[in-house]
């Protein structure tokens, strides 16, 4: 696992948009899902770089050529009263993996989250992905058993804030 001389991550930029839309496509190919990515450029320069940013991107560089990123955006924890920091996406391109480039993504994320006083960093991995449970465990991360991830997804949201609309509008009649 030695890393390449020439390697360096950095803070994703406004130029940076395009890399990043084809990483999160070759993320969603790995993911068996390339379908699902509807994301466009437009969007993303929006929600990563306009008025209020919903996340932040590291990108990591072997030479001039990207070969990996993180996503990630910052949560809060009531018990602890603190941000913690959650992990979107960590992706290495599968054949740039075994140099150490997805623990430097960790690391410079723990850097972040030390710096910013999160009280902890979370994500979640496909139950599929034995190499990354596999990967994350090394570094010394614990699976949450006893929780379950719930989604709603933009039709159910819809839906439920619809619903709530009509319940409050029947009680003022």
């Amino acid at each position: 696992m030695e890393q390449v001389p020439d390697f360096k991550i950095r803070p994703a930029r406004l130029e940076d948009v395009p890399v990043i839309l084809q990483l999160i496509r070759d993320l969603a190919t790995y993911e068996r899902e390339p379908e699902q990515v509807t994301a466009t450029e437009e969007q993303l320069v929006d929600v990563l770089f306009g008025e209020k940013p919903a996340a932040e991107v590291l990108l990591a560089f072997e030479g001039d050529s990207p070969v990996g990123f993180a996503v990630y955006f910052y949560n809060f924890s009531t018990w602890l009263g603190q941000p913690g920091l959650y992990l979107e996406d960590l992706f290495v391109k599968p054949d740039k993996r075994g140099n150490g480039y997805g623990r430097a993504l960790l690391v410079e994320l723990a850097n972040i989250a030390r710096d910013r006083d999160c009280g902890r960093m979370e994500w979640a991995v496909l139950d599929w992905n034995e190499p990354a449970i596999k990967f994350y465990r090394a570094l010394g991360a614990k699976p949450m058993h006893e929780w379950t991830v719930f989604r709603l997804t933009r039709a159910e949201i819809a839906r439920l804030a619809e619903d709530q609309q009509q319940e409050q509008e029947s009680k003022t009649l």
